[in-house]
């Protein structure tokens, strides 16, 4: 399994997952480059993802939902801040309701995806920054660490094919 690390810090309001593939750099940034390889991998198995809009660059959106077991729907918005290809990306990760409008009483994230080159392949680490504990918790509390996890360890599978 590629995730080798999670730690959240309520003091230091994180989330931060370190996986670890056997392939190149550039392409795992492939996987998250791609929106049809990134939504074979993006959802947890049960929660597959759909990329409506994506493109990795300062400035851009990506707009995305996962479809549950039941055919409900879970959408997000990606606000994208920095990209500096191949090696990390940065974005705000917002929950959106069906029309990609920003739910407020959910928390936002600020993220930042880091990709260098290790030991033959590639050690990711995903940070997520919350604005209070209590956003953090709140993501916690939904299942976060699980999704995010059981997600990232379909990528092996994906840079296998």
């Amino acid at each position: 399994m590629p995730v080798t690390d999670v730690k959240h810090d309520l003091d230091a309001l994180t989330l931060t997952i370190v996986a670890d593939f056997a392939a190149p750099v550039e392409r795992v940034w492939d996987v998250y480059a791609d929106p049809r390889q990134l939504e074979r991998v993006f959802g947890p198995p049960s929660h597959p993802a759909t990329f409506v809009e994506h493109k990795l660059a300062p400035g851009a959106r990506s707009t995305y939902f996962m479809t549950g077991p039941e055919g409900e729907k879970y959408c997000g918005i990606w606000d994208l801040k920095t990209v500096d290809e191949p090696a990390s990306f940065t974005f705000e990760d917002a929950f959106a309701d069906e029309d990609f409008n920003v739910v407020e009483s959910l928390p936002v994230s600020q993220n930042s995806y880091a990709f260098a080159a290790e030991a033959g392949g590639t050690r990711a680490t995903f940070v997520s920054t919350y604005a209070t504990a209590e956003g953090l918790q709140k993501v916690l509390d939904m299942g976060v660490v699980e999704g995010a996890t059981s997600a990232i360890n379909q990528i092996d599978d994906l840079l296998a094919s």
